[in-house]
């Protein structure tokens, strides 16, 4: 018996990895749900029904989605041809340090990176050629339907599937259960929304100090990237100044440097300011708990595993508090 157990439980692990992709797809498409419930919630205490609650929310997401693909898309892919066509320039530019001279005089190295960067190679390194680039585009847009379909689905059913899981618990530990679990959901949803609202915050605010140092012609496409990154714990906003910087001294060293300077004392201001008191009524996690979650959510599923992470360690110490240390103290 404990030879055929393993053996399933072998099996089933096996079924598991195969179905991965697809279940982090479901993950995040409740998270999202989670984050875009709280508005939900504030219509219905407004006097709206569920059913048109969960509507207007939903129609108000895909119109929200389709604006910004609108919107953002074209002026994106016009400056990050801007992007690509200013390269073999600032290329160019690395000529005037000395030791960059030198070391192209021994190892002809700006020119090699130049045609390796105008030849398209990385984009064919990443992707496979143009076949790839293809496969990679219609995997994406799959994906992201697949997200769009199930967070739908999701945010109509929630409340339903929420009460049918609480059912599963004892009629006695009911109350307890369903307590818990709405505390664990709203932290999740708290959690995404605040997520969201700080990386707006971010991209907003790179988005003006862009246009103001002079590099108004990527401001748009950078706003973006800095936007995206921020939602990444620990290493996202880190990662958007450094982009952020090295194109603004390829421009020009005092825009980098100007770049530095507003990114480090932004980020004080996020990390001190914005996100506490975004996040101060959704998630209740320590710092150092925090660090270890995301470096552990990210070894297991790399970005997505990282957004889980948080909201999953403030659940996990919501139950620790509750239930084992609760217990203890009545001991």
């Amino acid at each position: 018996m404990l030879a055929a157990g393993a053996l399933l439980a072998y099996w089933l692990g096996g079924l598991i990895l195969r179905a991965s992709s697809v279940i982090v797809l479901i993950v995040v498409s409740l998270f999202i749900a989670f984050g875009l419930s709280p508005v939900v919630e504030w219509l219905i205490r407004r006097d709206v029904r569920r059913r048109y609650a969960v509507l207007i929310v939903a129609l108000g997401f895909l119109a929200a989605l389709a604006l910004f693909v609108l919107a953002i898309a074209p002026v994106v892919a016009d400056q990050v041809a801007a992007l690509t066509k200013n390269a073999p320039e600032w290329f160019d530019q690395l000529l005037h340090n000395r030791q960059i001279e030198r070391w192209d005089k021994q190892y002809d190295i700006v020119s090699k990176a130049q045609d390796y960067v105008t030849s398209g190679k990385i984009t064919q390194g990443l992707f496979g050629g143009v076949l790839g680039v293809s496969l990679a585009i219609l995997a994406a847009l799959g994906n992201a339907f697949i997200v769009i379909v199930l967070t739908l689905y999701f945010l109509a059913t929630l409340d339903t599937v929420k009460h049918g899981l609480y059912r599963l618990a004892p009629a006695s530990r009911r109350g307890r259960v369903e307590s818990l679990g709405d505390r664990i959901l709203d932290g999740i949803g708290g959690y995404v929304s605040g997520a969201f609202l700080v990386a707006l915050c971010a991209g907003i605010t790179s988005l003006i100090f862009l246009f103001i140092v002079g590099l108004g012609e990527y401001a748009v496409a950078l706003a973006v990237v800095v936007a995206l990154l921020d939602v990444i714990p620990m290493i996202g906003a880190t990662l958007g100044a450094v982009i952020v910087s090295a194109i603004g001294f390829a421009t020009d060293i005092q825009i980098g440097i100007a770049c530095i300077i507003f990114y480090l004392i932004y980020q004080q201001l996020e990390n001190y300011v914005i996100y506490p008191r975004v996040m101060s009524k959704s998630v209740d996690i320590p710092g150092s708990v925090t660090v270890i979650a995301a470096l552990v959510g990210a070894s297991l599923l790399g970005v997505v595993g990282a957004l889980l992470a948080i909201p999953t360690a403030a659940a996990i110490l919501l139950l620790v508090r509750e239930l084992v240390m609760h217990k203890q103290d009545q001991r």
